[in-house]
């Protein structure tokens, strides 16, 4: 049986008690932002979405209004499947050409910004709603002007930091990178590309080499929301997994497509022509060991939401026995 078959029978199997489990369990948002360096939006948002207090997050409001703020954890594309370069145009890398977030594109020297220096950092990427992929971190090249559209050729051709499935702690996923030299105002971009959706998630954070956070002509400094920020402001964020999260029935069966294709390679019509017509009960059962790896412990929803798979599996396989051994019975 191919990766693409094993799944879909977890996705079959599971997907009523993931639903239910998903309206009862699941945050009320998603996904995440960078929480050290503090992204843009997430800055702006710990400021206060309806009155925040630098010009340039005041001016993030007066483009798009109040709601991208309590949405700061959904700067997304979600079908990019890693073309990232093509589908984002210059000048739009922070809102990822996505209208809702345009403010996040003003070319200023005035965001609010996190001190940084050379060397090996600890970075830390706040995660809402935890997922399993790769996150790739960008500086901007020497001679990096913030007043100035920032555009694709301005960061680094490689990233400087690259981890696979960090792991996730205090709802963080948090690891090393080696930051190269720089001075005065820079940007550090991070991609978090899913490994089991086409879904990817963009920050913008703003720096400063060579003193603290701001400068002399801005000395504001960024600060991450706090928990209690971040749960405050949940019943007015218009962000859910409906869509875009892979967490509905509908994308758990397409995500479950997309995971099978990046196993084994092959489409899904070339899975279809090598599948036989039946599978057996204990094959589908042992597709359950990876649902519920998102990136996160067993303090994430998520967890949980694996587990009513899991449960959806044994029971599947318990009604089946059960109707066999009646069906024996009445010869």
């Amino acid at each position: 049986m191919t990766a693409r078959r094993k799944v879909a029978m977890v996705a079959a199997l599971g997907i009523a008690p993931i639903a239910l489990t998903a309206l009862a369990t699941a945050p009320a948002v998603g996904h995440g932002s960078m929480k050290d360096p503090v992204s843009r939006v997430a800055a702006c948002f710990a400021e206060g979405p309806e009155n925040p207090d630098t010009a340039a997050c005041q001016a993030m409001v007066a483009a798009g209004g109040t709601q991208p703020l309590y949405d700061w954890n959904e700067v997304n594309i979600g079908d990019v499947a890693g073309a990232h370069k093509s589908r984002i145009p210059d000048g739009k890398l922070c809102s990822v050409g996505r209208e809702k977030y345009k403010g996040l594109d003003a070319p200023r020297a005035d965001w609010p910004s996190t001190a940084m220096t050379a060397g090996n950092n600890t970075f830390r990427w706040r995660a809402t709603a935890p997922h399993r992929g790769t996150l790739d971190l960008y500086i901007t090249k020497v001679g990096y002007d913030p007043t100035q559209p920032l555009k694709w050729s301005d960061l680094e051709a490689q990233p400087f930091a690259s981890v696979t499935n960090p792991p996730l702690e205090n709802g963080s996923y948090v690891f090393n990178g080696s930051v190269p030299d720089r001075s005065g105002r820079h940007l550090i971009y991070s991609i978090l590309q899913r490994s089991d959706s086409p879904e990817a998630f963009y920050t913008c954070s703003d720096v400063v080499f060579g003193g603290g956070g701001g400068n002399a002509s801005n000395p504001a400094v960024a600060k991450a929301p706090s928990d209690k920020a971040i749960e405050q402001g949940a019943g007015k964020s218009s962000v859910d997994h409906q869509g875009h999260g892979g967490d509905t029935p509908s994308e758990v069966k397409k995500n479950a497509a997309y995971t099978a294709d990046q196993a084994d390679g092959k489409p899904a019509a070339a899975d279809a022509a090598d599948e036989p017509a039946a599978d057996n009960a204990p094959e589908a059962q042992g597709a359950t060991e990876n649902l519920a790896e998102t990136g996160g412990d067993s303090n994430t929803t998520y967890i949980a939401i694996g587990g009513a798979a899991a449960l959806a599996l044994g029971a599947a396989a318990m009604f089946g026995t059960t109707r066999r051994r009646a069906a024996r019975s009445g010869r």
